[in-house]
């Protein structure tokens, strides 16, 4: 499947594109010459069907997978090129939370921090966490907390993590109403700070400069 996005109005020059890209797993092809286009203060949802493709685009888009054709580029340049520095750009949220269950919601948060190579104080960490509804559950150990307690902590971490692009899959999963509230309002101040977000879902999402690519 092909389809084409124009630009959005941005005084940010980054952009993510992709162009002409191929998917195939085992012997089925997802989709072909397949071409996106998001800039900063701009957002995508990838919607479809289950195994249509939309987790192995995010994958393709990250860098964590490479297409059968076509590439990836970030400010006009192959992310294959300089793929550290893209990272450094990027945060990935997949269906797994990536959370150590042994530590708890702040050691998380500060460990990713620290291998993240960013600033982050135990007040600034605790006023992440307190801002997603975990005050009083900070200390406790991941594996104690529930499936939509976890997604809080990691809400916590987009918060803190100063990455410009977003690439979030299912990111909306386990979350009650409240909590989908407080994600899409973290989602719009990013894009107001000139961020990039693609992200998976089956649900209507209301967030500004808002494409849809459906596989």
């Amino acid at each position: 499947m092909t389809d084409n996005f124009s630009p959005i109005s941005s005084k940010s020059e980054l952009v993510l594109q992709a162009r002409g890209l191929s998917c195939v797993r085992g012997e089925r092809q997802l989709f072909s010459n397949l071409n996106l286009r998001v800039v900063s203060g701009g957002c995508l949802q990838v919607r479809g069907e289950n195994g249509v493709g939309k987790t192995s685009l995010l994958r393709l888009l990250t860098g964590l997978s490479k297409p059968e054709a076509g590439q990836v580029l970030w400010g006009e340049k192959s992310i294959a090129i300089d793929p550290l520095s893209y990272h450094r750009e990027l945060l990935f949220l997949g269906h797994r939370d990536a959370l150590k269950e042994d530590l708890t919601a702040l050691e998380n948060l500060l460990m990713y921090a620290a291998l993240d190579n960013v600033a982050l104080s135990t007040e600034k960490a605790l006023s992440a966490l307190w801002r997603f509804g975990l005050r009083g559950r900070e200390t406790l150990p991941v594996n104690c907390l529930s499936a939509g307690q976890k997604r809080r902590v990691l809400m916590a971490r987009m918060s803190t993590r100063q990455a410009r692009l977003w690439i979030l899959d299912e990111p909306l999963n386990a979350l009650d109403f409240n909590a989908v509230h407080e994600l899409q309002n973290l989602m719009i101040e990013h894009l107001a700070h000139d961020g990039l977000i693609v992200f998976t879902s089956h649900q209507e999402v209301k967030l500004p400069n808002l494409q849809v690519l459906d596989l």
